[in-house]
């Protein structure tokens, strides 16, 4: 058997929900193309184009905004459960927790229906914003701002967290990034809450299962460490001058290349010029000016194009997000994907069940009685 290591290239399954072409650097939702997704669509429009299998006709859409908003409220019992964990967790693991906890209040927690855990679906991606939002400002000694169900989910996810109204332009150009992070194929967290959901256990313990999944380095938290190298840099008269340093010490750049993209990640497209436009809005563009001075040197000495993490940093910071808050918000938006994959896996179930190719000394092996080892 030809070893594989960590299943690259393996087709896992069968899905109709997200066509990627890392040779076109092409991305789509349902068949539609992301770059038409983010010119034209809004985050609630590609929940429904992710659950449903197609675009809602306008009374659809209305009805699914609506949704999401009466959802996005938690029990309140959630607030000092989280007000606890504010005090020493770490987001994502607060995160985790949470979501774990909410399947115990869930109304739909032991029905495993289709139409039930279509309600889990649009519950648990209103209900993730608010968690992210309310832990903030539990950490902060702050008030808890509860949900406004009349708002769309970007802009009700920047007042709850920062306690006032955003500009639009800073909803838009989160609104455009929930779209652009929403599916990514079997992406590492998505299989997790695959595997969990073939079993037949709940939604909650599946999504639990990609939220530890999305927490580990080598998936979540790219766009963190981005922001990090970028703040230890300080100004772009030094980015040429430290980056040649890291590339001659073998550091690896953190938010270049992608395990399935060989040309640009479409996502880096949209997000490198919202970058911009935010930045040049608010007047500072040390962050943008530095993240394009990086992208060109690593192009020209190393071949490799920026991912949907690098540009999202630099937005995400100029926005005012926290950057240990920049991982639980990419779980905002995947949220919508990640239960789009667990409906699927729950219509056309099988247990999900790999083989290994043994590696150990040959068979058979002798035992040896404990008197003679």
């Amino acid at each position: 058997m030809v070893e594989v290591r960590g299943l690259e290239d393996v087709v896992a399954a069968d899905s109709s929900i997200c066509y990627i072409d890392g040779a076109r650097g092409i991305l789509s939702y349902r068949g539609i193309d992301i770059h038409e997704l983010a010119a034209n669509s809004t985050f609630e429009e590609v929940c429904f184009l992710l659950w449903a299998g197609k675009l809602p006709r306008r009374e659809e859409l209305e009805v699914t905004r609506a949704a999401i908003g009466r959802e996005r409220s938690v029990p309140r019992e959630f607030l000092s459960l989280l007000a606890t964990l504010a005090r020493t967790a770490k987001p994502m693991d607060a995160l985790r927790t949470s979501v774990s906890a909410l399947a115990d209040s869930d109304p739909d927690a032991g029905d495993m229906s289709e139409a039930a855990n279509r309600r889990k679906a649009v519950r648990l991606t209103a209900q993730l914003g608010t968690l992210v939002a309310a832990y903030h400002r539990l950490r902060q000694k702050k008030p808890v701002v509860p949900p406004d169900p009349g708002r769309a989910h970007a802009d009700d996810f920047l007042r709850m967290l920062n306690g006032e109204t955003a500009r639009s332009a800073a909803v838009r150009a989160l609104d455009i990034a929930l779209v652009l992070h929403a599916d990514h194929e079997f992406n590492a967290s998505t299989f997790a809450a695959r595997v969990t959901a073939a079993t037949l256990s709940d939604m909650h313990s599946a999504i639990t299962s990609a939220i530890g999944t999305l927490k580990g380095p080598l998936h979540g938290g790219a766009n963190e460490a981005v922001l990090r190298m970028l703040s230890a840099i300080g100004s772009l008269d030094r980015v040429d001058d430290e980056i040649r340093a890291r590339l001659a010490r073998k550091e690896k750049i953190m938010g270049f290349g992608h395990r399935v993209y060989t040309t640009e990640d479409p996502r880096a497209t949209h997000l490198r010029a919202m970058s911009r436009e935010v930045a040049e809005s608010s007047g500072e563009t040390k962050w943008y000016d530095m993240s394009r001075r990086i992208e060109k040197l690593i192009n020209e000495e190393k071949g490799l194009n920026a991912n949907v993490d690098f540009y999202s940093a630099s937005l995400y910071y100029v926005l005012g997000l926290p950057p240990d808050l920049f991982t639980p918000i990419f779980a905002v938006s995947r949220i919508s994907g990640w239960t789009a994959h667990v409906l699927e896996q729950y219509a056309n179930n099988r247990l999900i069940r790999p083989r290994a190719e043994y590696t150990g000394p040959p068979y058979p092996q002798p035992y040896v009685p404990i008197e003679k080892r």
